[in-house]
């Protein structure tokens, strides 16, 4: 006949390992959703420390250049030249006009040589013009957002 206390010495233990099993499978699931959220939080971090660096570098660009700003002096204009640089940067008119910050149709009637842009707007095309592809579609995605 076994020894009591050794029965309830094992009966204690199981039920021990029991409770903390229940206790620390909470706990555990607590500790993963943190570490899913910490993950989550660190991808947004970076995803902004991204764009900040972007804005800075523009910033810095903008700043260096401020005769881009000033009305083009000796530019000519040719609706083939818009409708060019729409082609190379693989832009439709609305995202050229959203870049630009006119109508889609004020581009097309640019294309169509109905209208002439203002000196604002053939500003804003001679800064077009010096962007790559890339750096176009940066610019709609954060006027998109």
């Amino acid at each position: 006949m076994p020894n009591l206390a050794q029965v309830m010495k094992a009966e204690i233990a199981r039920v021990a390992r029991r409770t903390l099993r229940r206790e620390f499978g909470a706990t555990r699931r607590t500790a993963v959703q943190n570490r899913r959220d910490i993950a989550e939080l660190k991808r947004q971090v970076k995803d902004l420390t991204r764009r900040v660096d972007f804005l800075e570098t523009q910033e810095k660009r903008r700043v260096a250049r401020p005769a881009a700003e000033a009305p083009p002096q000796g530019v000519r204009f040719s609706p083939r030249w818009v409708k060019a640089q729409r082609d190379r940067l693989g832009l439709s008119a609305a995202e050229l006009g959203r870049l630009m910050g006119v109508s889609t149709l004020t581009v097309y009637n640019w294309e169509s040589g109905k209208s002439r842009p203002r000196q604002e707007a053939l500003a804003a095309l001679v800064a077009v013009r010096r962007m790559g592809r890339r750096e176009a579609r940066k610019r709609l995605e954060m006027l998109s957002e």
